[in-house]
């Protein structure tokens, strides 16, 4: 059986232009554990595979999402689903290179998830809408909606609603590369500031990774060959993390 939703594309590297904001690198403090959890808890029997009983995880995203440049299995949804062990079925992965939060939303709305209902979902989305100039209030209002679909498929669990942060290109081998890679670090950080602050009113579980891709600056091991994207070792820091929550 194919472990990999069918809507996974891999492609090259981003050809859209990067964001020029005139504003120094920024120390934003981002939580790594979960917030408030205010949820209405359904029957935690819902969220189990009816095959078998093993759980079930949507990973919901873009390239980072997919592992863009390295094997599938090196993604931080396979990674993590392979710490968790055979208790968990393989994750239904919906992301493509180059998406925003509104390609995205077109595509849930006409391609929706198998399920009705998952044990977890996670949801890392943002970094295309930075690269596109697209303004900060269009984000944070599809990241909205993008959000309360997560919830939904969990169940109206939001603990089971996991948000990643999105990692910052600008400490990348390609990032560097730019004219201005402080610019794009201090982009990253009002992106993640919009994501974590709507986080936190829902009050889904938030994990914050941008430290790990920022310590990652220089090591070629632990980027894809594309200088851009991640490696497997790299995203394995990610999947551990997000099993802590899990």
């Amino acid at each position: 059986m194919n472990m990999w939703h069918s809507r996974i594309i891999k492609v090259g590297l981003p050809f859209l232009l990067m964001t020029a904001f005139g504003c120094a690198k920024q120390g934003v403090s981002l939580a790594v554990g979960p917030v408030v959890d205010t949820a209405i808890h359904k029957d935690s029997t819902a969220l189990s595979d009816t095959n078998g009983g093993k759980q079930t995880y949507l990973a919901l995203g873009d390239s980072y999402t997919i592992g863009q440049s390295v094997p599938s299995q090196d993604s931080y949804p396979a990674q993590a689903v392979a710490l968790l062990g055979d208790s968990v079925n393989a994750p239904e992965i919906i992301a493509t290179t180059g998406w925003t939060t509104e390609d995205l939303l077109n595509d849930l709305q006409g391609y929706p998830p198998k399920r009705a209902v998952y044990s977890r979902v996670t949801l890392l989305i943002g970094v295309n809408n930075q690269f596109q100039h697209l303004p900060l209030s269009q984000y944070q209002t599809q990241f909205t909606q993008l959000l309360q679909k997560a919830v939904l498929w969990a169940g109206d669990t939001l603990s089971h609603v996991i948000v990643l942060s999105i990692p910052d290109y600008g400490d990348s081998f390609y990032g560097q590369s730019q004219p201005n890679p402080a610019a794009i670090s201090a982009a990253i950080d009002t992106f993640n500031m919009a994501n974590l602050r709507i986080s936190q009113q829902f009050g889904v579980q938030y994990l914050n990774i941008t430290d790990l891709t920022r310590a990652a600056k220089g090591d070629s091991t632990l980027f894809a060959s594309d200088g851009l994207h991640y490696s497997g070792k790299e995203m394995a820091l990610w999947a551990a993390r997000l099993v802590k929550l899990w």
